[in-house]
């Protein structure tokens, strides 16, 4: 026994030798969800990963303002056809923070496992749905041309890839065809190899150039998070400048942000568009009420009106709820935003682990959670829709209570 330990330090000793940080980062990566770690680790991910340089608070940074009017939390949610406690739910997926914005005014805030207002927790794919914006901006300012040109006609170093040829709006759709496993419960899915790839120093851009296609595009909605970083490129391309700096300009400093965010990054300091995006609940809920208005901050139209009234739209049949891959079969999905089946008039971002910035126009409400719920993987798709009609019920006793 005493010479196999010996045999497994030396194996250890010779892989963090050749792979330096990566092989730690690696290490990392498999106890990133651990239960007695997770909530920590979602808020300090800073120390897990290669970073970004931060974005900074908004010159014009500004609290929202807060109701004087106190809103109480319902203490029972419609689910599974039986009245479920809100309170247990709350502590069965881990929440991290919740706020509630209704009529434009903060009515409800809390924080849990040791998170505060000004925590930095990881967003994951929630940042695809502030990705899908800057894209709207990019096209509104004439710097790409048509939402219907092929990808490879800003990227031409991925013709003979599986993106060549494909519709940057295939794309915003998750319609690409690409083959991809999104299985984070799978260690050898694609995500999961995404992870371990990039941990050791292969770049965004060379992990996605080995992708393939496999069913035509536009035709079939199955969820790819590398399409997300490849409009992540896009906008790299476009604008001449890293994504960071991108939504620094366009929707950080527009809207007031209060406190500084960071993206994780590859070796060559590319911010991982698909979900590496870092910041504080409250400046997540902002970005949820800059789509309550319809894109508009104050006086400024800050990301185009059309542009987010699309988002949410499923605007093909492949699209909608109950159509393609069973990853997503109960939600409809627009440009990188979710819409969570009937009735379509509410949408959310959402990301792995139960993260959520929830937008209903009909209530007037935006509801946004950070979490660490160690449990995502065996129950994903119970979450989700649990999650949705926590969220229902919240916004419905907003219009009763407040």
């Amino acid at each position: 026994m005493k010479t196999i330990s010996i045999i497994l330090l030396l194996i250890i000793a010779i892989i963090a030798f050749i792979y330096g940080p990566g092989a730690l980062r690696v290490y990392k990566i498999t106890h990133l969800y651990d239960e007695d770690k997770i909530a920590y680790n979602f808020t300090h991910m800073g120390e897990l990963f290669v970073t970004s340089e931060p974005m900074k608070a908004s010159s014009k940074a500004k609290a929202l303002p807060r109701s004087n009017d106190l809103f109480a939390l319902p203490e029972t949610y419609a689910f599974e056809g039986k009245d479920q406690n809100l309170e247990e739910a709350l502590k069965h997926f881990r929440t991290d923070g919740l706020l509630i914005i209704k009529d434009n005014k903060v009515v409800f805030e809390d924080y849990f496992n040791g998170n505060t207002s000004t925590s930095k927790h990881i967003s994951w794919s929630v940042a695809k749905s502030f990705l899908s914006a800057l894209v709207g901006i990019a096209l509104n300012d004439g710097l790409i041309d048509d939402i219907n040109d092929p990808i490879t006609k800003y990227l031409p170093d991925f013709k003979g890839t599986g993106y060549e040829g494909i519709k940057i709006k295939n794309i915003l759709q998750m319609s690409s065809g690409v083959l991809f496993n999104e299985d984070y419960a799978d260690p050898n899915s694609d995500i999961n190899k995404f992870g371990r790839a990039v941990a050791l120093g292969t770049s965004f851009r060379d992990f996605a150039k080995t992708l393939t296609n496999h069913k035509e595009q536009g035709t079939y909605n199955h969820y790819v998070s590398i399409d997300s970083q490849m409009l992540g490129f896009l906008l790299i391309e476009v604008t001449g400048m890293p994504l960071r700096e991108y939504l620094q300009k366009n929707i950080w400093e527009k809207i007031g942000m209060e406190d500084e965010a960071y993206y994780l990054s590859d070796n060559e300091d590319v911010d991982m568009a698909l979900g590496g995006l870092n910041a504080t609940l409250r400046d997540y809920a902002k970005f949820g009420l800059l789509y309550l208005n319809n894109g508009k901050w104050e006086d400024e139209q800050v990301v185009p009106s059309d542009w987010v009234n699309a988002s949410h739209v499923m605007d093909a049949a492949h699209l909608k709820p109950n159509a393609g891959d069973l990853s997503s079969n109960d939600w409809g999905y627009g440009y990188q935003w979710w819409v969570p089946g009937f009735p379509d008039t509410d949408f959310t971002a959402a990301g792995v682990y139960n993260q959520y910035i929830y937008v209903d126009p009909v209530s007037n409400v935006v509801i946004t959670k950070t979490s660490s719920n160690h449990r995502f993987t065996a129950e994903k798709e119970y979450s989700k829709a649990a999650h949705i009609a926590m969220f229902r019920a919240i916004a419905k006793a907003t219009n009763s209570d407040l």
